[in-house]
């Protein structure tokens, strides 16, 4: 990951995301077949193991490099996604990305005692900061999170790629910008952020209401 992390959260608003190496945003599915597979035994029978392979990308995609692909209708998806949507368990060339965390239980709606703001972001304390030093709208801060859909399917997460991401606060979605004021340093807070705080229905982007758990590590004011 970059040392600034340019999040599709702006998109994570105006035009940022959790991740340009790996994009948050999963790209229109094809019903075709998956790029290629490869015979596995199980329980005695043969199985069909599909398998990626970037070199061969799968009905939809253009072409893939750098840990993602380019799909025909311009959006783009990590190679994570694209073996998501295959149902692929191995990559050819490479270890298959980590697993995503599961989703927490309450991801499909914030419960009676979240936090809400007038802007309809909903909010939970789960692991208490110290001090009182919060970060301002251009603040620079270094976070590790996980992001899910409200059916509990996980988009994206620097926790499962082992590394801690850094981004100003005024080039994520409105969501985190207004999220990550609420916290100190050391704080874990879960996030229910409405659609028109996310991606606003954007086309290859995750879709409706977003939750996000994420950790705020440190701050760093321009």
């Amino acid at each position: 990951m970059k040392a600034v992390l340019c999040m599709g959260l702006a998109a994570l608003a105006a035009g940022c995301d959790p991740a340009k190496e790996a994009p948050p945003a999963a790209a229109p599915k094809s019903a075709a077949a998956p790029a290629s597979a490869a015979p596995a035994e199980k329980g005695g029978a043969i199985m069909s193991e599909i398998v990626f392979d970037p070199a061969n990308p799968p009905p939809g995609y253009r072409n893939c490099h750098r840990n993602h692909c380019h799909h025909e209708s311009g959006a783009v998806a990590s190679y994570a996604q694209v073996m998501q949507e295959m149902g692929a368990t191995r990559i050819v060339g490479a270890e298959a990305p980590p697993k995503l965390p599961d989703p927490p239980p309450d991801v499909a709606a914030p419960p009676a005692d979240a936090e809400r703001t007038s802007t309809g972001l909903a909010s939970k304390v789960l692991t208490p900061g110290k001090g009182d030093r919060k970060p301002t709208a251009t603040s620079v801060v270094t976070v590790h999170y996980s992001g899910w859909t409200t059916d509990g399917k996980g988009f994206d997460s620097s926790v499962a790629r082992g590394q801690p991401a850094r981004f100003p606060l005024n080039r994520v979605i409105r969501g985190w910008t207004e999220g990550l004021q609420l916290m100190v340093e050391g704080e874990e807070r879960r996030f229910w952020i409405p659609v028109d705080l996310a991606y606003q229905g954007r086309p290859g982007k995750p879709a409706g209401m977003l939750v996000f758990d994420i950790e705020l590590l440190s701050i760093s004011n321009p």
